[in-house]
């Protein structure tokens, strides 16, 4: 039987990681922690903050809410409350549609450079 290559899965990752996961300072995510009930990540014997993968979705949806739409602390809290899961496939819709424009804004910046390095091509 052949060897199968597995992918490994980080199953905890620290507050430093998440911070610069999403270009924000440690304070901001230990900040967010006292704010939002949702956010609760476990902690090592040491009492270091160990995020799961869910934790990561949670702060991904309260990041989007804030950061990027512009709701304050108490609007994004009832808004997590009110609509959670329909919330979260909102945020991974929108990431993905945003995956796809850069993309083809990559592609259209390459088709714009070989049309002007190769004024022939066109004719």
């Amino acid at each position: 039987m052949p060897y199968k290559e597995r992918s490994i899965e980080k199953q905890y990752f620290t507050i430093g990681e998440v911070a610069a996961q999403f270009k924000v300072a440690e304070s901001l995510v230990r900040f967010w922690e006292t704010e939002f009930d949702e956010l609760r990540p476990r902690r090592s014997k040491k009492g270091n903050r160990l995020y799961t993968p869910q934790d990561i979705e949670v702060f991904r949806t309260i990041y989007h809410l804030v950061k990027e739409r512009g709701y304050t602390i108490p609007g994004a809290r009832d808004m997590l409350k009110q609509k959670g899961p329909q919330l979260k496939e909102k945020i991974d819709v929108v990431q993905s549609l945003e995956k796809v424009r850069a993309f083809l804004m990559s592609l259209k910046k390459e088709v714009d450079a070989a049309g002007k390095a190769d004024p022939d091509a066109a004719e």
